[in-house]
């Protein structure tokens, strides 16, 4: 072979093949691999022809057209396919290659896989990509953790495919140990899911609250993208609402069944918030609310059967979107301080050493969540890195007194007309009780003694003290075992 590569790549779908065409515009030569290998002869045939590729037919022939140590990088479906593909891989390499997952792989399957590699010599790396479609072809945000001693060799490439921001830095760093990659990517997911869904609340109530239609409302999205709620999912809400189907004349939005899909990593997300006893309503019911969505048939019959309010909106509308502004932007906090708040905990609990504020960085370009105000998070976490929560960092503490009366009645309006707007309203009800010094835990705590004898703490004893009481007075002095799945 004539050619020797700087990186092999292996999964020639949508994002393996925008982000490989990424990496040879950098200058690098890349060998690629497709299961289906018609695919590979297309590709060179077609998007690949006269570039700096080497198609490769086998495995084998992937492996021997790189330069050592070999990197490459699996862009498959997360799952049974990696540690297939993996395994398929291994007997090939040799100590000091590296593979690099890129898919949306959930973070424990990549630290046991980092585990499989090092027995081997392979150095295993979990890369989170951000960016979709377009971010993989012009620039993404990477995120990769696993075995260190690959960052040095893989840094040159992934930094400079990345996204670079107004100063130019590149929005990859390496993040961390074992899976701590892919968890980053993760949490970056879940955030996008409430990201999302309080966007497609305000265009709910506009939309069925004040009767706008897409062209007034695209101006809203334009103008809230000019200023704090700068970011890439109001960016392309704006263009969405302008986009007029050929075949019927109305906007392609209008002509959309209502019911959405997900891949599992906003799911995942709120399973181990539960698993590391980190509040994250907001994503979680951003995740619900795709469930929901998900039962159109039921849901037109119980609009036919099941009552509610029926009046209209009363108010003035050029209010209403002042506040409905304030209200995401509030919410649109909270649901970063969720996710901040586990990234915090599951650093601690793991021994990553995650660095919070850049993280905020790297997510300053090419993914989804991009948003003027991450600039502000990292200045945050610059100023106190042992920051519990972003809510209590100065700049947001003053974000929020000042959007808070209007984004309470953007709620309260909400459940007058009767529109549901769960991210909206669940991250003030996180916001009320994350300030709140004394919350009813204490009656919960009470009936979980009364018909369990699960203990409890006292407000006149030190922390760490734990008492039963006998409500009955049939039940006797045994307690429980006190413990916190």
């Amino acid at each position: 072979m004539n050619k020797v590569a700087d990186i092999g790549l292996i999964g020639l779908a949508v994002m393996g093949e925008n982000l490989i065409l990424n990496i040879e515009s950098r200058g690098f030569t890349v060998a690629c691999f497709n299961r289906s290998v018609e695919k590979v002869d297309l590709f060179m045939s077609g998007r690949g022809k006269g570039r700096n590729f080497i198609g490769c037919h086998s495995l084998e022939e992937l492996v021997n057209s790189l330069a050592t140590p070999r990197k490459i990088m699996m862009m498959v479906r997360a799952g049974k396919a990696i540690d297939e593909l993996m395994n398929s891989l291994l007997p090939l390499l040799q100590p000091g290659d590296i593979l690099i997952d890129g898919g949306n792989s959930y973070y424990a399957d990549t630290t046991r896989r980092c585990q499989a590699a090092s027995a081997t010599g392979v150095l295993f790396v979990g890369a989170g990509v951000s960016g979709g479609e377009e971010g993989a072809l012009t620039g993404p945000s990477i995120m990769p953790g696993g075995s260190a001693a690959a960052w040095h060799e893989i840094k040159p490439i992934f930094q400079a495919i990345a996204a670079k921001v107004a100063d130019n830095s590149p929005c990859c760093e390496w993040i961390g140990p074992e899976g701590s990659g892919h968890f980053v990517k993760m949490v970056h997911n879940g955030i996008e899911y409430g990201d999302m869904q309080l966007v497609s609340e305000a265009y709910h109530l506009m939309s069925q609250g004040l009767g706008m239609n897409t062209g007034a409302m695209q101006q809203v999205f334009k103008t809230w993208n000019q200023g704090i709620l700068d970011s890439y999912l109001i960016e392309i809400t704006a263009d969405i609402m302008g986009k007029i189907d050929p075949d019927t004349g109305h906007p392609v939005v209008d002509v959309i069944l209502d019911t959405a899909g997900q891949k599992g990593t906003g799911k995942w997300t709120s399973q181990v918030g539960l698993d590391l006893g980190v509040a994250i309503p907001q994503i979680a019911e951003a995740v619900f609310a795709r469930c929901i969505s998900a039962v159109k048939t039921e849901r037109v019959d119980a609009g036919e059967q099941l009552r509610g309010p029926r009046g209209g909106f009363k108010g003035e509308h050029d209010t209403f979107i002042s506040q409905l502004h304030d209200a995401v932007y509030a919410a649109k906090i909270c649901s970063y301080a969720q996710g901040f708040q586990m990234l915090r905990v599951a650093s601690r609990e793991n021994n990553w050493g995650l660095k919070l504020g850049d993280i905020a960085l790297m997510w300053r370009g090419g993914c989804i969540i991009r948003a003027r105000f991450l600039d502000d998070i990292k200045r945050a976490f610059t100023a106190q890195p042992d920051l519990p929560n972003l809510l209590l960092a100065p700049f947001f503490n003053e974000a929020l007194a000042n959007a808070q009366q209007a984004w309470r009645q953007v709620v309260k309006t909400a459940i007058d007309l009767g529109i549901p707007t769960p991210a909206m309203s669940t991250a003030l009800t996180y916001y009320d009780s994350y300030r709140s010094a004394r919350l009813p835990a204490n009656l919960l705590q009470a009936m979980r003694d009364y018909f369990g004898a699960h203990t409890y703490e006292r407000i006149d004893r030190p922390r760490g003290e734990f008492f039963h009481t006998n409500w009955t007075g049939t039940g006797g002095d045994t307690a429980s075992t006190t413990y916190n799945a």
